[in-house]
This record gives structure tokens, sequence and C-alpha cells, in this order.
């Protein structure tokens, strides 16, 4: 069963005079991932390279590698720990040694699988996807509900009227957020299962 981390862990590694700075962190949102990213990498670093993965959703980048060097291996290594909701950034700061393609597949992906192994994880609970749509006003509210009730955001599209969104959710907490979605809207705001 895949799981997620608990907090942000961090792993550094010298090889072949580059260091290499591995930060890993659980995250629900694309947005998230792409914030984490912003915050945590370092322009004076030679390369930000990093990925990240949220159930079927999931991107990568090599950001100036090699294409398939970094942002790959980082994605397999998230995948081989059986990983969701992750992101993970390695920053590179070059030493002046040519590693290859196949020592930078393996310093960007090994780095990154020694910082999940050693990461504490929580088990994810199995979800199933649901559509809704709610006014702008409702969704900040809306958005509270969900994360009390264990729930993601795997998309929000803006519409002219509000917002489409699609939700992840337990089956526990299902009924219990329906009715207070009903409750936030005058029953006007309704689940569909997707």
């Amino acid at each position: 069963m895949p799981s997620t981390l608990l907090e942000l862990c961090e792993f550094r590694e010298d090889i072949r005079k580059s260091r290499f700075i591995t930060l890993a962190g659980p995250v629900s949102s694309a947005a998230e991932a792409m914030s984490f990213i912003e915050r945590h990498s370092d322009p004076a670093a030679t390369h930000n390279c990093w990925a990240w993965k949220l159930g079927a959703q999931y991107r990568s980048s090599d950001d100036g590698e090699p294409g398939g060097t970094a942002g790959r291996p980082i994605l397999a290594a998230i995948e081989a720990q059986d990983c969701d909701q992750v992101v993970v950034l390695v920053i590179r700061w070059y030493g002046g040694i040519q590693l290859g393609t196949g020592g930078l597949a393996r310093a960007y992906g090994g780095g990154a699988n020694k910082c999940l192994q050693q990461a504490p994880k929580r088990l994810l609970v199995q979800r199933s996807e649901f559509t809704c749509s709610c006014t702008f006003s409702e969704l900040a509210l809306l958005k509270l509900r969900l994360a009390e009730a264990e729930g993601l955001v795997l998309d929000e599209q803006f519409t002219a009227n509000g917002v489409d969104l699609l939700l992840a959710l337990g089956a526990e907490h299902v009924q219990t957020f329906q009715q207070q979605l009903a409750d936030l809207s005058r029953g006007r705001i309704r689940l569909e299962l997707r």
C-alpha cells in the first residue's frame, strides 16, 4: 500500500566533488508541489532537479542536465519506495568532474532513494474520486472540510460561475462530507462519483 511522508526530509551526499542535497516532503496538490520546489530551490546551485507524484499525476524536470538523467530517476525512486503525494528536489553544485549519463542517473536516483528510505512515513488511505462544483465564496470552507476529512483536491478548474473540482476522498468520510457540503450550500453542492 502506498505511503506518504510525515514531514520534510533531507539527505546530503558528495559524489566526485559535486555536492548533492536531496529534499523530500509531503504534498496534496500539484500547486503545493510546485510551491515546494520554488521555495527550496537554490538559484546559486548548478541544477535544481525534481519530481513529484500525486496519484496518477506526476511531473519531473532535469533542469539542464542531459535528458532523462535526473527527473526520471528521481521519479523512479519515488515509485520504487511506493510513495505517493510526495515531492523530491535534488540540488546539485557541480564540482568539476563529469559523472556521465549513468553516473548522473545513479546520483540523482540514489540520493532520492536514500532520502525517501530514511523519511518517516504513513500509509495512505484508499480514496475514490469525486467531482463537484462550488462558488468562489464556498471554496475556502469546502477545502477546509475536505482537509478535515483527509481528502485531496486533485484538480480545480475556475469557471465564470465558480470552481469545478476533482476530489479524492476515503469511503468512510463520504457521507459526512456530503452532509457538510449540503449544509454549506443549502443542498446545491453534490458529490458525484467519477
